[in-house]
């Protein structure tokens, strides 16, 4: 169900996880169950309308794109109407934490950290990392980027960032709110790469197509899994959930709704497990 851009963005928290997401949950209404959810014909999704085709405004000003399609299909499954509400990279987490949302998506790779303040269902989908960089940067090893003259271009609230911090210690980061700032700051020049998911990347480069980028898969960082994040402990509402995913992952749903919006097929395919 799109939602107009101009009632889309709330009132975020400022900041990643961690102090923040531990207070925003102070006085806030509490995660709703599955019961509450039905009994409420409503639920509530947090997607992030800046990582197309993940997430876009379309022409009718309208959020569009991959996610939206698979939330309006978990909604049918539900029987109830889907209600998005656009987040960023920095207050996805917090939102799902204080309940204002029932889960989030917006590409939300699960991690250990994540996971001391949120659960994760099983993977909606795959995402490759590597490095994105004008072409005449040259840029393409970890090696070449851990260099003190080598500025990085980050979104806040990722999961790149502690791994760069960790494995390129000596590149300057240039933190940014959302993926088209990050993208529009190496376009500009004021920054040299990103380090980052490369799925979409392709596709949220278009605007910039004055210049010839160059994208370089990182085989060391490995593959992650992207899931829905639902508020810790709410267990019958994410039980729920991963069963309604595993159903569209078996009939086909979720990687043809993946090809239309990604030109392609996922590149590292998600196995349908019954095991979870």
């Amino acid at each position: 169900m799109p939602i107009d851009r101009r009632t889309a963005f709330r009132a975020g928290l400022a900041g990643a996880a961690g102090a923040a997401i531990l207070a925003s949950t102070t006085r806030e209404a509490a995660a709703r169950p599955l019961d509450d959810v039905v009994r409420s014909n409503e639920l509530r999704v947090g997607v992030n309308p800046t990582l197309p085709p993940r997430a876009l405004f379309n022409d009718r000003n309208q959020i569009d794109g991959f996610e939206p399609e698979v939330a309006a299909a978990i909604a049918r499954k539900l029987g109830v109407r889907l209600n998005l509400i656009a987040v960023g990279s920095p207050d996805r987490i917090p939102q799902v934490a204080a309940g204002r949302i029932d889960f989030v998506m917006g590409a939300m790779s699960r991690t250990s950290d994540r996971a001391k303040v949120i659960d994760f269902t099983v993977p909606v989908h795959s995402e490759n990392y590597g490095i994105v960089a004008p072409a005449a940067k040259n840029l393409t090893t970890l090696d070449q980027l851990n260099n003190a003259n080598v500025t990085l271009a980050q979104v806040r609230g990722t999961t790149a960032i502690p791994y760069i911090q960790r494995r390129v210690p000596n590149a300057r980061v240039l933190l940014l709110d959302n993926y088209p700032d990050r993208n529009r700051a190496m376009a500009q020049g004021r920054a040299d790469a990103s380090f980052d998911g490369i799925d979409a990347v392709r596709v949220a480069l278009r605007p910039f197509n004055q210049v010839q980028w160059q994208i370089t898969p990182v085989a060391e960082y490995g593959v992650t899994y992207s899931c829905l994040g639902v508020a810790k402990n709410n267990s019958s509402l994410k039980d729920w959930l991963s069963l309604a995913l595993y159903e569209l992952h078996m009939d086909g749903t979720i990687e043809r709704s993946w090809t239309k919006w990604f030109d392609g097929p996922m590149a590292t395919k998600v196995p349908a497990s019954p095991f979870f």
